[in-house]
């Protein structure tokens, strides 16, 4: 890792940020990084411990002159998103994220950067050790699987945090202030099929989709955004109609909450149609470049013989496989009647796989309606379960309902407002945040949720502004300074 990183400013926030880095922290495999979180919470002397599902808890008391105030929790989520290049050589489960500084952004060499949810770790961590910043009593949850499941907020029990106030530092726009988000269910269509011998005559392809942007499954879902798997069948699709193209493999995306940068199909046709087959999928390629020519200018899409397989799907299977797929919403379902711009419910088609007589599609459904976020979610089962799937709604995690009366919105709008001389934006957003999940069982907690920008986020795009940090930093501790009294 460059040096350069950890002599950026605010250096307390950047050290931490390298630190944490430094230790890999995938979503469900975080067992490295909670051992890291512990032995830093003893290693200052403070109260810490883990939950019966494994998110830590540090406690730090008042520093002097506090102690009347408001007993807050701060709170972010220890996994990220990993996600790389194809052409990246990467181990996610061994290596540390390798940073560099590019004008005002930290990047990733390839992968993700982790500044969804680490910036806002690094802060907390921060005060944490810090001696010398005005705060109250502080409840820091460090909450594990948010990324792949909100596992550690859905089950932190009652009881355990004892603050009044809760500060999320996990959105990514410093001029925005959040109080509310949306909620979100997976949606997974599975069947089994027969598998037939491949004809005599056939010739194999190999079709590749690839260079899209990919992104947030939730922030970036109204960016208009190619998905890998939407544009694959499209093209298997137009293949099969006019071809009779017969399908061996698909392996399409790859996290629920990442739009779907890359799709690959092992395929065949009957050798009869070859030239004609190569010449109509570059008509159809040629199309769809052209959709995606402002949203998407580094679309690939490559089709290249290949090694013949042995076996394909059964017709009957693979006709409604493809037409369930181009039946199955993907984007923008609905936009919210109560807040302009604000995506309500939407669906993401994010994992397709086809291999030895399985197929597997996954969806990750949100909403900030709980009854439309199961509307949509019925619309896709039924476009599955009509080919023969079986579908199961699992995970599902309720949404964030705004509060426009808070205290501590009043606090921070008014710091805002102060430091930067401008009104900030106060918004809900499309992302599943987990301050609906601990509300559940902390009701009377008044939450707000803020950060500084980053962009890119679950791509290997992602990056972190450095001026940013800095005025998310300034805005954190005037915050902390002038939390209400008890």
């Amino acid at each position: 890792m460059s040096q350069e990183i950890r002599n950026l400013e605010p250096k307390v926030l950047w050290n931490k940020f390298a630190d944490l880095n430094a230790v890999p922290r995938p979503s469900k495999k975080e067992e490295r990084v909670i051992e890291f979180m512990k032995n830093f919470g003893n290693s200052l002397g403070l109260e810490t411990f883990e939950d019966e599902i494994r998110n830590v808890i540090i406690r730090k008391p008042a520093t002097p002159g506090m102690e009347c105030r408001k007993t807050i929790v701060l709170q972010g989520h220890l996994d990220m998103v990993h996600q790389k290049n194809n052409d990246t050589n990467f181990d996610f489960l061994t290596q540390g994220i390798d940073m560099y500084v590019d004008g005002d952004w930290v990047r990733a060499r390839g992968t993700t950067l982790g500044a969804d949810n680490g910036l806002g770790v690094a802060a907390i961590m921060a005060v944490l050790e810090s001696k010398d910043i005005p705060h109250p009593a502080i409840d820091a949850l460090f909450t594990i699987d948010e990324e792949t499941g909100m596992t550690g907020a859905l089950n932190l029990k009652g009881g355990i945090l004892k603050g009044e106030i809760l500060l999320n530092l996990d959105t990514e726009e410093d001029d925005e202030i959040d109080i509310g988000c949306a909620g979100g269910v997976d949606v997974t269509a599975t069947r089994s099929y027969n598998e037939e011998e491949v004809p005599e005559g056939s010739v194999g392809y190999t079709i590749t989709v690839k260079g899209l942007n990919g992104g947030h499954s939730g922030m970036d879902i109204h960016k208009g955004l190619g998905n890998a798997n939407k544009i694959m069948n499209r093209l298997l699709f137009d293949g099969f109609e006019n071809f009779g193209l017969q399908i061996s493999e698909i392996s399409g995306g790859s996290l629920r909450n990442a739009i779907p940068r890359e799709s690959v199909a092992k395929v065949i046709v009957a050798g009869m149609y070859d030239e004609a087959f190569v010449f109509d999928m570059q008509e159809v390629i040629n199309d769809i470049k052209f959709e995606f020519k402002t949203t998407e200018p580094n679309l690939t899409i490559e089709i290249v013989k290949s090694e013949l397989p042995t076996k394909v799907m059964d017709l009957g299977v693979q006709e409604g496989l493809l037409r369930s797929i181009y039946a199955a919403h993907n984007g923008v379902y609905r936009m919210s009647a109560d807040m302009a711009d604000l995506v309500e419910t939407s669906n993401n088609i994010a994992r397709v796989v086809v291999k030895d007589g399985e197929l597997s599609i996954q969806n990750l459904t949100r909403s900030s309606v709980e009854s439309s976020k199961f509307d949509l979610a019925n619309a896709l089962r039924s476009a599955y379960e009509l080919f023969g799937c079986e579908v199961e709604f699992s995970g599902s995690y309720p949404g964030w309902t705004p509060n426009v009366k808070s205290e501590i919105l009043d606090l921070l709008v008014k710091i805002y407002e102060k430091q930067n001389n401008a009104k900030p934006n106060v918004v809900a957003c499309h992302a599943g945040l987990e301050c609906g999940i601990l509300g559940t069982n902390y009701p009377g907690m008044d939450m707000i949720s803020f950060g500084p920008t980053i962009h890119g986020a679950h791509s290997p795009d992602e990056r972190a502004s450095i001026s940013s940090s800095q005025k998310f930093w300034k805005f954190f501790l005037e915050i902390l300074a002038n939390i209400p009294v008890k």
